[in-house]
């Protein structure tokens, strides 16, 4: 697999976060497929993730919160929120960023799914905008 042709989607490797968080993000993976030309979207585990220099490179989405993902804690205070619930869920994203990172995450699996909902239904097209226009 060519991490070139990757965008990746991490989920925690805590038992909490393979139980709840994963099934978002393959989700998450079918929704970017239908958008997609040229990207391969990739779920993985934030352990692989951090670990490997050239996925860190790529365009990214994390799902799950601080407590479970170490990717979703590294990024709490590197990336502004666009969309907050105090209390329950939080979408963080840059879109001018060249780095196109994302993190969508709540307070329990209920917000988890919520903030991914929103950022599919709102902030997807632009994150993907953002990498393609990169790409091209």
């Amino acid at each position: 697999m060519d991490p070139d042709s990757l965008i990746l989607i991490v989920t925690g490797s805590h038992p909490r976060a393979e139980a709840a968080d994963r099934p978002l993000a393959y989700l998450l993976r079918e929704r970017m497929r239908e958008r997609l030309a040229a990207l391969q979207p990739l779920v993985c585990s934030d352990l692989w993730y951090l670990n490997n220099d050239a996925l860190r490179a790529r365009p990214t989405v994390s799902v799950g919160g601080p407590a479970v993902n170490a990717f979703s804690a590294f990024l709490g205070d590197k990336l502004p929120s666009v969309f907050a619930i105090d209390g329950e869920l939080m979408i963080q994203l840059d879109p001018e960023s060249p780095e196109h990172l994302a993190c969508c995450w709540g307070a329990n699996a209920e917000g988890t799914e919520r903030a991914v909902g929103i950022f599919i239904d709102r902030y997807l097209d632009t994150f993907l905008d953002g990498v393609a226009a990169e790409a091209a």
